[in-house]
């Protein structure tokens, strides 16, 4: 086998290296800056120039050694190039070869294009490693045009009636969706630390995103009527998002397509918009990558394996480490 799942995770014994690992590894291959694929602890990260700077933020003073899309590395005995993903800045699938046989490790993406990311590109391979985060098929997402109009329409009428949004996000990527659907007429864009520390690093390598207010002590909400406030959704249970009353909040993600998700997070306002792919998007690019074996994680694995089963693959699932998106919204 090109790659064995192993108690560290994703290994390549013609390399020497890992991909994702979770636990402390010499060689780490990082498909993006997410905290369950890029952690602490590893003596050498090797990742895409454009999440590099993420990761450094994130994780410090690493040795970190980067790739552009599309270059090819040799490593022992192993050649490895990074192709986009479509999940978030710099996330990347990783495609290994040995001896001729090609693997593809997916990481998390999305095959439908957003406003941020570099769009997801099918790679063509024997073996296929794929997330299924969102592996039935009541998960599919509209457009981001009905998404920009849905969230904008929201704070709009929130913004008319004298009430705060209060828009949950994840600090890196999520965020910066959301931002490049805002419309900055509406009123002013407020945000947490965690996520203007994230937009920081990204504005820096040329992203574009409407202007944004960090959310300081002395910041004083009334200054601001009708601001949208982004920030990551476990703020929203502390007295930092209590000082923006009063609110609607609303929260955006794929498990908005189930009933009563809305209703256990205690939001006002659910979307529908994740950056995995729904249901189309994992079908249509495990189809494109011609693979004979296919391989689950993180999600939907025994459902989404036995699916592909039944459409002539050779597919079993993998317990893995990584959380993908969760219901919970607890660590992306």
């Amino acid at each position: 086998m090109v790659l064995r799942f192993t108690p560290s995770g994703i290994y390549c014994p013609a390399g020497d290296f890992h991909i994702d690992p979770w636990r402390p590894v010499n060689r780490a291959l990082i498909t993006h800056g997410h905290a369950d694929h890029a952690r602490h602890g590893h003596a050498r990260y090797l990742a895409t120039d454009i999440a590099a700077p993420v990761m450094r933020h994130r994780l410090g003073a690493i040795k970190l050694d980067t790739l552009c899309y599309g270059e090819e590395r040799r490593i022992g005995g192993a050649t490895v190039s990074f192709h986009p993903a479509g999940h978030i800045p710099g996330s990347a699938q990783i495609r290994v070869e040995v001896k001729g046989e090609v693997w593809v490790v997916s990481g998390d993406y999305k095959t439908a294009p957003d406003r941020l990311s570099t769009p997801f590109e099918p790679v063509r391979c024997h073996s296929f490693i794929t997330e299924c985060t969102f592996g039935l098929p009541v998960f599919t997402w509209p457009t981001e045009t009905q998404a920009a109009q849905e969230i904008n329409d929201w704070w709009a009428a929130n913004a008319s009636a004298g009430r705060f949004s209060r828009l949950g996000a994840y600090s890196l990527g999520k965020a910066q969706r959301f931002l490049s659907l805002l419309d900055p007429s509406i009123a002013p864009i407020l945000t947490h630390g965690a996520v203007e520390q994230t937009n920081d690093v990204l504005r820096a390598q040329g992203y574009d995103m409407p202007p944004t207010l960090h959310v300081t002590p002395d910041l004083k909400p009334a200054d601001h009527p009708g601001a949208l406030v982004l920030a990551p959704p476990a703020a929203f249970g502390s007295t930092w998002a209590r000082r923006f009353r009063p609110a609607s909040t609303g929260f955006a993600s794929g498990w908005m397509r189930l009933r009563g998700v809305r209703r256990r997070r205690s939001v006002d306002r659910g979307f529908v918009m994740s950056d995995h792919a729904d249901w189309d998007g994992l079908n249509a690019a495990i189809s494109d990558t011609g693979a004979e074996n296919v391989y689950t994680t993180h999600g939907y694995t025994d459902i989404f394996a036995s699916w592909l089963k039944d459409q002539g693959y050779n597919a079993r699932a993998v317990p893995t480490e990584f959380t993908g998106e969760s219901e919970e919204g607890s660590i992306l």
